[in-house]
């Protein structure tokens, strides 16, 4: 099953490192958010991706032409020109890089890409800038089970702030730091679709963001289901978003699933 995945958009809220690179290309512990994106994927053994690129595309598509040479140690003998590459990574990953235009919204980039999959064929689709350690195969065996055109998986994000916990005389009973309890359900990315989904694309899409009609019109049709995922699942909106990923990798890392 194909992974599709969004990689085009400006990230503007974090344009504090995106004026530079795709926001898919902001590192966390080093590596690029696309890159732990695909690596949660690959640990379930869903390793052929398809990547809608956009602004700054070109820097996608360098890093996988040259993955070898970000990732490995490297002998340049420069009289020669020759090159030798030591403890190089092997990488069970197939990427195709599609260009989708510039100022496409996520619609029509989805429906650019609807010739690298099959007419019958389930695929998978994410946003390129959320992580989480969500149990891919069980999401994809939900969907199976349902038997409709769409799975999105919904996510209960902790509220920014810590709450207190009052009693009647005033005085703080508890506190809980970023509560999640009675928090709202929200669209995690990290959906399961059918190929069938590609009649709610029909017409120019250029404009036409996933989230609007095409979901939408899948939920009036009774076609959109939700998987809950009450674990872990935190997107790079803003830099202090990418601030706490950073802290979370170097003391936790809650959505490394892979070994």
């Amino acid at each position: 099953m194909k992974t599709v995945i969004f990689a085009g958009g400006l990230g503007s809220r974090i344009s504090e490192e995106s004026h530079l690179k795709p926001k898919p290309m902001i590192e966390i512990g080093g590596r690029p958010m696309l890159w732990h994106i695909m690596k949660i994927y690959q640990k379930y053994g869903f390793n052929e991706f398809i990547v809608c690129l956009g602004y700054k595309g070109y820097i996608i598509k360098e890093y996988f032409m040259n993955y070898f040479l970000h990732n490995s140690d490297v002998t340049i003998n420069l009289a020669n020109q020759e090159m030798e590459i030591h403890k190089s990574p092997k990488e069970d990953i197939k990427v195709t890089l599609v260009e989708t235009g510039l100022d496409t919204q996520t619609a029509g980039r989805l429906k650019l890409v609807q010739q690298y999959i099959g007419q019958n064929e389930d695929f998978m689709l994410t946003y390129g800038d959320g992580v989480t350690d969500l149990n891919i195969n069980e999401l994809v065996e939900y969907h199976k089970n349902h038997g409709k055109l769409a799975t999105v998986t919904a996510v209960q994000p902790p509220g920014r702030f810590g709450a207190i916990a009052t009693q009647e005389d005033g005085s703080v009973s508890k506190f809980i730091e970023k509560p999640t309890e009675g928090a709202e359900w929200i669209n995690g990315g990290f959906f399961v679709l059918s190929s069938k989904i590609f009649n709610y694309l029909e017409g120019d899409m250029k404009n036409v963001p996933w989230e609007q009609e095409p979901m939408k019109g899948l939920q009036k049709d009774n076609q959109l289901v939700a998987f809950k995922h009450r674990g872990f699942w935190k997107c790079m909106d803003t830099l202090r978003d990418k601030n706490e990923l950073e802290k979370l990798w170097i003391s936790q890392k809650p959505w490394k699933v892979w070994s």
